[in-house]
Protein backbone atom coordinates (compact mmCIF):
# COMPACT_ATOMS: atom_id res chain seq x y z
CA UNK A 1 0.00 0.00 0.00
CA UNK A 2 3.28 2.21 -0.45
CA UNK A 3 1.62 3.82 -3.39
CA UNK A 4 -1.25 5.33 -1.21
CA UNK A 5 1.02 7.11 1.26
CA UNK A 6 2.40 11.15 1.39
CA UNK A 7 5.69 11.68 1.53
CA UNK A 8 5.46 12.76 5.44
CA UNK A 9 4.02 8.98 5.79
CA UNK A 10 7.49 7.91 3.97
CA UNK A 11 9.66 9.46 6.22
CA UNK A 12 7.91 8.78 9.40
CA UNK A 13 8.27 4.92 8.41
CA UNK A 14 11.97 5.03 7.55
CA UNK A 15 12.53 7.26 10.65
CA UNK A 16 10.67 4.79 12.83
CA UNK A 17 12.02 2.01 10.75
CA UNK A 18 15.96 3.03 11.19
CA UNK A 19 15.48 3.35 14.91
CA UNK A 20 13.89 0.14 15.28
CA UNK A 21 16.47 -1.92 13.55
CA UNK A 22 19.10 -0.27 14.94
CA UNK A 23 18.59 1.24 18.38
CA UNK A 24 15.91 -0.82 19.92
CA UNK A 25 15.48 -5.06 17.68
CA UNK A 26 19.50 -5.50 19.18
CA UNK A 27 18.70 -4.84 22.82
CA UNK A 28 15.04 -6.47 22.86
CA UNK A 29 15.93 -9.85 23.42
CA UNK A 30 18.11 -8.67 26.79
CA UNK A 31 14.75 -6.38 27.90
CA UNK A 32 12.67 -9.46 27.65
CA UNK A 33 14.89 -11.42 29.43
CA UNK A 34 15.15 -9.03 31.75
CA UNK A 35 12.01 -8.22 32.32
CA UNK A 36 13.15 -4.69 31.55
CA UNK A 37 11.21 -1.64 31.01
CA UNK A 38 12.42 0.03 28.26
CA UNK A 39 12.91 3.51 28.99
CA UNK A 40 15.92 4.35 27.08
CA UNK A 41 13.39 3.57 23.98
CA UNK A 42 10.81 5.09 25.19
CA UNK A 43 12.61 8.57 25.37
CA UNK A 44 14.28 8.11 21.88
CA UNK A 45 10.96 7.67 20.34
CA UNK A 46 10.00 11.16 22.25
CA UNK A 47 12.79 12.77 21.05
CA UNK A 48 11.70 11.68 17.47
CA UNK A 49 8.33 12.95 17.68
CA UNK A 50 6.67 9.72 18.27
CA UNK A 51 4.72 9.98 22.09
CA UNK A 52 1.96 12.08 21.21
CA UNK A 53 2.02 12.04 17.86
CA UNK A 54 -1.28 12.11 16.13
CA UNK A 55 -2.00 14.85 18.84
CA UNK A 56 -2.99 17.74 16.74
CA UNK A 57 -0.58 21.08 15.93
CA UNK A 58 -3.80 23.41 17.62
CA UNK A 59 -2.97 21.09 20.55
CA UNK A 60 0.59 21.60 20.34
CA UNK A 61 1.56 17.92 18.66
CA UNK A 62 2.96 16.70 15.80
CA UNK A 63 -0.25 16.05 14.31
CA UNK A 64 0.73 13.21 12.49
CA UNK A 65 -1.74 10.74 10.76
CA UNK A 66 -3.76 7.78 11.78
CA UNK A 67 -1.64 5.94 8.55
CA UNK A 68 1.58 7.63 10.11
CA UNK A 69 0.92 6.29 13.58
CA UNK A 70 0.00 2.44 12.02
CA UNK A 71 3.17 2.45 10.19
CA UNK A 72 5.21 3.96 13.38
CA UNK A 73 3.30 0.62 15.61
CA UNK A 74 4.20 -1.96 12.85
CA UNK A 75 8.07 -0.62 12.94
CA UNK A 76 8.51 -0.53 16.43
CA UNK A 77 6.52 -4.03 17.27
CA UNK A 78 8.50 -5.70 14.21
CA UNK A 79 11.70 -5.19 16.35
CA UNK A 80 10.42 -5.31 20.17
CA UNK A 81 6.45 -5.53 20.66
CA UNK A 82 6.88 -4.54 24.53
CA UNK A 83 7.78 -0.80 23.40
CA UNK A 84 4.96 -1.25 20.61
CA UNK A 85 2.10 -1.68 22.73
CA UNK A 86 3.36 0.61 25.66
CA UNK A 87 3.19 3.31 22.80
CA UNK A 88 0.09 1.96 20.95
CA UNK A 89 -1.49 2.30 25.03
CA UNK A 90 -0.01 6.14 25.46
CA UNK A 91 -0.88 7.56 21.85
CA UNK A 92 -4.24 5.69 21.29
CA UNK A 93 -6.04 5.87 24.49
CA UNK A 94 -4.32 8.44 26.89
CA UNK A 95 -3.33 11.04 24.09
CA UNK A 96 -6.47 10.47 22.54
CA UNK A 97 -8.81 10.82 25.40
CA UNK A 98 -7.68 14.01 25.92
CA UNK A 99 -7.56 15.39 21.97
CA UNK A 100 -10.78 14.18 21.95
CA UNK A 101 -12.69 14.72 25.27
CA UNK A 102 -10.92 16.58 26.62
CA UNK A 103 -11.43 20.72 28.43
CA UNK A 104 -9.17 23.29 27.35
CA UNK A 105 -7.46 22.92 30.76
CA UNK A 106 -7.07 19.21 30.95
CA UNK A 107 -5.48 19.31 27.55
CA UNK A 108 -2.90 22.30 28.73
CA UNK A 109 -2.08 20.97 31.85
CA UNK A 110 -1.77 17.35 30.48
CA UNK A 111 -0.77 17.26 26.76
CA UNK A 112 2.74 18.93 26.89
CA UNK A 113 4.21 15.78 29.18
CA UNK A 114 2.28 13.14 27.23
CA UNK A 115 3.80 14.65 24.05
CA UNK A 116 7.36 14.61 24.97
CA UNK A 117 7.32 12.09 27.12
CA UNK A 118 7.94 12.97 30.75
CA UNK A 119 4.72 11.46 31.44
CA UNK A 120 3.57 8.28 30.20
CA UNK A 121 -0.41 7.74 29.74
CA UNK A 122 -2.39 4.35 31.04
CA UNK A 123 -6.16 2.97 30.57
CA UNK A 124 -7.66 1.53 33.40
CA UNK A 125 -11.12 -0.38 32.09
CA UNK A 126 -10.80 -3.97 33.06
CA UNK A 127 -11.96 -5.64 36.04
CA UNK A 128 -11.03 -8.61 37.84
CA UNK A 129 -15.12 -9.87 37.38
CA UNK A 130 -15.21 -7.52 34.14
CA UNK A 131 -13.41 -7.82 30.85
CA UNK A 132 -15.16 -8.09 27.56
CA UNK A 133 -18.47 -7.00 29.74
CA UNK A 134 -17.39 -3.71 30.69
CA UNK A 135 -20.69 -2.42 31.08
CA UNK A 136 -20.62 -4.62 34.80
CA UNK A 137 -17.48 -3.17 36.21
CA UNK A 138 -17.77 -2.29 39.87
CA UNK A 139 -15.47 0.29 40.73
CA UNK A 140 -17.87 3.08 42.16
CA UNK A 141 -17.41 7.00 41.96
CA UNK A 142 -19.08 9.09 44.85
CA UNK A 143 -19.23 12.66 44.72
CA UNK A 144 -18.58 14.82 47.69
CA UNK A 145 -18.08 18.34 47.02
CA UNK A 146 -15.63 19.45 44.41
CA UNK A 147 -14.15 15.95 44.31
CA UNK A 148 -14.90 12.15 43.47
CA UNK A 149 -14.08 9.13 46.19
CA UNK A 150 -13.08 6.26 43.91
CA UNK A 151 -13.52 2.91 45.26
CA UNK A 152 -12.71 -0.50 43.21
CA UNK A 153 -9.80 -2.33 41.45
CA UNK A 154 -8.60 -2.40 38.20
CA UNK A 155 -6.80 -5.14 36.45
CA UNK A 156 -4.11 -5.45 33.02
CA UNK A 157 -3.43 -2.13 33.39
CA UNK A 158 -0.69 -1.64 30.58
CA UNK A 159 2.00 0.71 32.30
CA UNK A 160 -0.18 1.02 35.69
CA UNK A 161 2.83 1.33 37.73
CA UNK A 162 5.27 3.78 35.37
CA UNK A 163 2.33 6.57 34.10
CA UNK A 164 1.41 9.77 35.11
CA UNK A 165 -1.88 9.94 34.17
CA UNK A 166 -4.25 7.12 33.89
CA UNK A 167 -7.83 7.03 32.12
CA UNK A 168 -9.87 5.37 34.55
CA UNK A 169 -13.31 4.11 34.59
CA UNK A 170 -16.19 3.53 37.65
CA UNK A 171 -19.71 3.90 37.95
CA UNK A 172 -21.54 6.67 39.27
CA UNK A 173 -24.70 5.54 39.12
CA UNK A 174 -24.68 1.80 39.87
CA UNK A 175 -28.57 0.95 39.01
CA UNK A 176 -28.19 1.92 35.18
CA UNK A 177 -25.64 0.27 34.12
CA UNK A 178 -23.94 1.53 31.32
CA UNK A 179 -24.98 4.41 31.46
CA UNK A 180 -23.90 5.11 34.79
CA UNK A 181 -20.15 4.72 33.74
CA UNK A 182 -17.86 7.78 34.07
CA UNK A 183 -14.42 8.49 33.10
CA UNK A 184 -11.87 10.20 34.93
CA UNK A 185 -8.46 11.28 34.50
CA UNK A 186 -6.06 10.04 37.84
CA UNK A 187 -2.92 11.01 38.64
CA UNK A 188 -0.79 8.61 41.08
CA UNK A 189 -0.26 11.25 43.88
CA UNK A 190 -4.06 11.51 44.92
CA UNK A 191 -4.98 9.94 47.98
CA UNK A 192 -6.07 6.52 47.77
CA UNK A 193 -4.24 5.55 44.97
CA UNK A 194 -2.30 2.29 45.27
CA UNK A 195 -0.59 -0.03 42.43
CA UNK A 196 -1.03 -3.79 43.16
CA UNK A 197 0.61 -6.60 41.69
CA UNK A 198 3.24 -6.59 38.59
CA UNK A 199 1.67 -9.47 36.69
CA UNK A 200 3.86 -12.57 35.37
CA UNK A 201 3.01 -12.63 31.84
CA UNK A 202 3.94 -15.16 28.85
CA UNK A 203 5.33 -12.60 26.91
CA UNK A 204 5.43 -9.04 26.75
CA UNK A 205 7.65 -8.92 29.35
CA UNK A 206 9.40 -5.99 29.31
CA UNK A 207 6.03 -4.25 29.19
CA UNK A 208 4.76 -4.03 32.88
CA UNK A 209 1.02 -5.19 33.15
CA UNK A 210 -0.57 -4.38 36.75
CA UNK A 211 -3.04 -4.46 38.99
CA UNK A 212 -4.59 -0.43 40.65
CA UNK A 213 -6.19 -0.57 43.92
CA UNK A 214 -8.53 2.82 44.88
CA UNK A 215 -9.27 2.84 48.38
CA UNK A 216 -11.59 6.37 48.20
CA UNK A 217 -8.99 7.53 46.02
CA UNK A 218 -9.55 11.46 45.75
CA UNK A 219 -9.86 12.35 42.23
CA UNK A 220 -10.38 16.80 41.61
CA UNK A 221 -14.21 17.05 39.61
CA UNK A 222 -11.84 18.48 37.48
CA UNK A 223 -10.21 15.72 36.17
CA UNK A 224 -13.66 13.97 35.31
CA UNK A 225 -13.15 13.84 31.28
CA UNK A 226 -16.98 14.35 30.02
CA UNK A 227 -20.44 14.26 32.08
CA UNK A 228 -21.11 11.77 34.19
CA UNK A 229 -22.76 8.69 32.27
CA UNK A 230 -20.38 9.55 29.42
CA UNK A 231 -17.84 7.18 29.95
CA UNK A 232 -18.83 3.85 28.40
CA UNK A 233 -19.39 5.89 24.71
CA UNK A 234 -16.19 7.46 25.72
CA UNK A 235 -14.40 4.10 26.25
CA UNK A 236 -15.79 2.57 23.11
CA UNK A 237 -14.68 5.43 20.80
CA UNK A 238 -10.75 5.10 22.19
CA UNK A 239 -10.97 1.68 21.59
CA UNK A 240 -11.72 2.47 18.19
CA UNK A 241 -8.53 3.40 17.74
CA UNK A 242 -6.71 1.51 20.06
CA UNK A 243 -7.44 -1.86 18.31
CA UNK A 244 -6.42 -0.29 15.20
CA UNK A 245 -3.28 -0.03 16.93
CA UNK A 246 -3.08 -3.65 18.37
CA UNK A 247 -4.11 -4.28 14.61
CA UNK A 248 -0.28 -2.53 13.89
CA UNK A 249 1.54 -3.97 16.38
CA UNK A 250 0.11 -7.20 15.31
CA UNK A 251 1.45 -6.54 12.11
CA UNK A 252 4.80 -5.52 13.08
CA UNK A 253 5.23 -9.04 15.18
CA UNK A 254 4.23 -10.94 12.34
CA UNK A 255 6.57 -9.25 10.05
CA UNK A 256 9.08 -9.94 12.39
CA UNK A 257 8.29 -13.88 12.35
CA UNK A 258 8.22 -13.84 8.60
CA UNK A 259 11.74 -12.64 8.14
CA UNK A 260 13.17 -15.00 11.12
CA UNK A 261 11.61 -17.67 9.13
CA UNK A 262 12.99 -16.68 5.36
CA UNK A 263 15.99 -16.28 6.66
CA UNK A 264 16.65 -19.02 8.72
CA UNK A 265 15.53 -21.18 5.85
CA UNK A 266 17.94 -20.09 3.55
CA UNK A 267 20.30 -21.19 6.10
CA UNK A 268 19.13 -24.20 7.70
CA UNK A 269 20.35 -27.12 5.22
CA UNK A 270 19.02 -30.32 5.72
CA UNK A 271 19.48 -33.48 2.72
CA UNK A 272 22.38 -31.39 0.73
CA UNK A 273 20.07 -28.17 0.20
CA UNK A 274 18.83 -25.52 2.19
CA UNK A 275 15.05 -26.04 3.66
CA UNK A 276 14.09 -23.14 1.79
CA UNK A 277 14.51 -25.13 -1.75
CA UNK A 278 11.77 -27.28 -0.67
CA UNK A 279 8.18 -26.63 -1.82
CA UNK A 280 6.72 -27.55 1.16
CA UNK A 281 8.70 -24.58 3.17
CA UNK A 282 8.12 -22.32 0.03
CA UNK A 283 4.47 -22.88 0.49
CA UNK A 284 4.21 -22.33 4.50
CA UNK A 285 6.54 -18.86 3.51
CA UNK A 286 4.02 -18.37 0.59
CA UNK A 287 1.17 -18.38 2.80
CA UNK A 288 2.64 -16.31 5.61
CA UNK A 289 3.51 -13.35 3.46
CA UNK A 290 0.16 -13.43 2.11
CA UNK A 291 -1.48 -13.05 5.64
CA UNK A 292 1.05 -10.20 6.39
CA UNK A 293 0.22 -8.14 3.80
CA UNK A 294 -3.61 -9.14 4.11
CA UNK A 295 -3.48 -7.68 7.76
CA UNK A 296 -1.17 -4.98 7.03
CA UNK A 297 -3.85 -3.69 4.13
CA UNK A 298 -6.92 -3.97 6.79
CA UNK A 299 -4.91 -1.91 9.45
CA UNK A 300 -4.16 0.92 6.98
CA UNK A 301 -7.70 0.73 5.58
CA UNK A 302 -8.95 1.21 8.97
CA UNK A 303 -6.44 4.41 9.65
CA UNK A 304 -7.27 5.88 6.19
CA UNK A 305 -10.86 5.45 7.52
CA UNK A 306 -9.86 7.74 10.48
CA UNK A 307 -7.89 9.99 8.60
CA UNK A 308 -10.60 11.16 6.71
CA UNK A 309 -13.30 11.38 9.37
CA UNK A 310 -15.19 8.57 8.69
CA UNK A 311 -16.74 5.71 10.77
CA UNK A 312 -14.20 3.09 11.11
CA UNK A 313 -15.48 1.15 14.16
CA UNK A 314 -16.28 -2.18 11.88
CA UNK A 315 -12.98 -1.96 9.75
CA UNK A 316 -10.72 -1.74 13.08
CA UNK A 317 -12.69 -4.93 14.17
CA UNK A 318 -11.78 -6.71 11.31
CA UNK A 319 -8.23 -6.01 11.12
CA UNK A 320 -8.12 -6.08 14.79
CA UNK A 321 -9.66 -9.47 14.17
CA UNK A 322 -7.48 -11.16 11.30
CA UNK A 323 -4.79 -9.16 12.21
CA UNK A 324 -4.09 -10.71 15.81
CA UNK A 325 -5.29 -14.39 14.98
CA UNK A 326 -2.81 -14.35 11.41
CA UNK A 327 0.15 -12.91 13.52
CA UNK A 328 -0.30 -15.75 15.79
CA UNK A 329 -0.77 -18.56 12.42
CA UNK A 330 2.81 -16.70 11.44
CA UNK A 331 4.61 -17.19 14.21
CA UNK A 332 3.55 -20.59 14.95
CA UNK A 333 4.66 -21.58 11.63
CA UNK A 334 7.59 -19.64 11.79
CA UNK A 335 8.30 -21.75 14.64
CA UNK A 336 7.92 -24.82 13.08
CA UNK A 337 9.85 -24.07 10.14
CA UNK A 338 12.84 -23.35 12.84
CA UNK A 339 12.07 -26.83 14.45
CA UNK A 340 13.60 -27.48 17.72
CA UNK A 341 15.56 -24.54 17.55
CA UNK A 342 12.77 -22.53 17.77
CA UNK A 343 11.96 -23.70 20.90
CA UNK A 344 14.92 -22.49 22.16
CA UNK A 345 15.24 -18.60 23.90
CA UNK A 346 18.79 -17.98 21.95
CA UNK A 347 16.13 -17.44 18.64
CA UNK A 348 13.86 -14.28 18.82
CA UNK A 349 11.03 -16.78 17.17
CA UNK A 350 10.60 -17.90 20.44
CA UNK A 351 9.76 -14.23 21.91
CA UNK A 352 7.92 -13.17 19.05
CA UNK A 353 6.02 -16.73 19.43
CA UNK A 354 4.94 -15.84 22.87
CA UNK A 355 4.20 -11.91 22.26
CA UNK A 356 1.82 -13.09 19.56
CA UNK A 357 -0.15 -14.95 22.01
CA UNK A 358 -1.98 -11.89 23.40
CA UNK A 359 -3.01 -10.41 20.62
CA UNK A 360 -6.54 -12.58 19.81
CA UNK A 361 -6.51 -11.31 24.12
CA UNK A 362 -6.42 -7.61 24.96
CA UNK A 363 -8.23 -4.55 23.60
CA UNK A 364 -11.12 -6.98 23.12
CA UNK A 365 -10.87 -11.14 21.90
CA UNK A 366 -11.57 -12.47 18.96
CA UNK A 367 -15.12 -13.14 19.88
CA UNK A 368 -16.27 -10.02 20.94
CA UNK A 369 -14.55 -8.66 17.31
CA UNK A 370 -16.85 -11.10 15.38
CA UNK A 371 -19.85 -10.24 18.16
CA UNK A 372 -18.95 -6.70 16.53
CA UNK A 373 -19.07 -7.53 13.00
CA UNK A 374 -21.75 -9.76 13.02
CA UNK A 375 -24.33 -7.14 14.01
CA UNK A 376 -23.07 -4.71 11.60
CA UNK A 377 -23.85 -7.05 9.41
CA UNK A 378 -26.72 -8.76 10.13
CA UNK A 379 -28.52 -4.90 11.58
Amino acid sequence: MDFTLTEAERLIRETAREFAQKELKPVAGELDRQHQFPEKPLRRLAELGMMGMTVPETDGGPGASAVAHSLVLMEVSRACASTGVILSVHNSLACGCLVRFGTPAQKQKHLPGLIRGTILGAFALTEPESGSDAAALRTVAVRRGDRYLLTGTKAFVTSGRRAGLILTFATTAPDRGREGITAFLLEPGFPGFAVGRVEEKMGLNASETVQLHLEGCEVPADNRLGAEGEGFEIALKLLEGGRAGIAAQAVGIAQACLEEAVAYAKERRQFGQPIAAFQAIQHQIADMATQVEAARLLTLKAAVLKDAGRPARVASSMAKLYASEAANRVAAAALQIHGGYGYLKDFPIERHYRDARVLTLYEGTSEIHRLVIGRHLAA
